[in-house]
């Protein structure tokens, strides 16, 4: 498996693919790439995280958020509101990434801290995370690439609790019939900036969209469908086996 490289694993998660689209009346963005990443049909889609190189890089200064008015802030609390309720969420997603490739498979998230991404096959990609740590995982070449949880957006979405206002650099928060839509921005001194998009249905503030893109301006898209709260995932799906050094 190709090792990441400055910014290269990167990610969005979304709602609103053909199928969930379809049933809500949702349009389906297509991505438009600033630059089109040198990436041939045989390499494996990049996962849906996106991970600082250097884990020791400084942490993004949250509570810098652009002034916002007392509508915007109700919106983004409704949102940390949201975000802090959803325990466990179990769905199919589709995955576009930068170079226009569409890929597919399963997610589940239980909180705090654990999530699977599984492609279908003909892709190998597995995407864990314990609690911890992140592993990007390679079946086929049964290899693992291990990141610190906290290097990664995928913090937001499975912390026991969130406040966008208080806990990230949020730059912006805009609303229409659709979606109400956040943007938050990091700032890492050996990656550079990358900036995460969250989009929530307009009547119900559910998780619609979630874009990130990184310092080198590539943008990936995860659409999700068939979402299911109720459901609890199987323990054994969040399992990491760490290198000797490490356990």
């Amino acid at each position: 498996m190709r090792k990441a490289g400055l910014g290269t694993l990167i990610a969005a998660l979304w709602i609103g693919a053909t199928l969930a689209a379809s049933a809500e009346n949702i349009p389906l963005p297509v991505p438009a790439p600033k630059k089109q990443p040198a990436q041939s049909a045989e390499q494996p889609p990049r996962p849906p995280i996106s991970i600082a190189p250097n884990a020791n890089a400084a942490a993004p200064q949250p509570g810098q958020a652009t002034a916002l008015d007392d509508n915007q802030r109700a919106l983004v609390q409704k949102i940390s509101t949201y975000l802090s309720s959803m325990q466990t969420l179990v769905g199919d997603f589709v995955q576009v990434g930068p170079d226009g490739r569409r890929t597919e498979g399963q997610f589940y998230i239980q909180k705090p801290g654990k999530v699977r991404f599984a492609y279908n096959p003909p892709s190998p990609i597995d995407v864990v995370a314990d609690g911890q740590a992140v592993v990007v995982r390679d079946r086929n070449l049964d290899t693992q690439d291990i990141y610190p949880l906290s290097q990664t957006p995928l913090r937001f979405l499975l912390s026991d609790h969130i406040d966008l206002l208080r806990d990230t650099n949020l730059v912006s928060v805009s609303a229409d019939d659709t979606f109400v839509t956040v943007v938050i921005e990091e700032h890492q001194v050996v990656a550079g900036t990358s900036r995460l998009m969250l989009m929530f249905g307009a009547k119900d503030f559910q998780l619609r969209q979630w874009t990130v893109t990184d310092p080198q301006g590539f943008d990936t898209t995860v659409a999700v469908y068939n979402l299911d709260t109720t459901k609890k995932p199987d323990p054994d799906l969040f399992v990491i086996t760490y290198p000797d050094r490490h356990q």
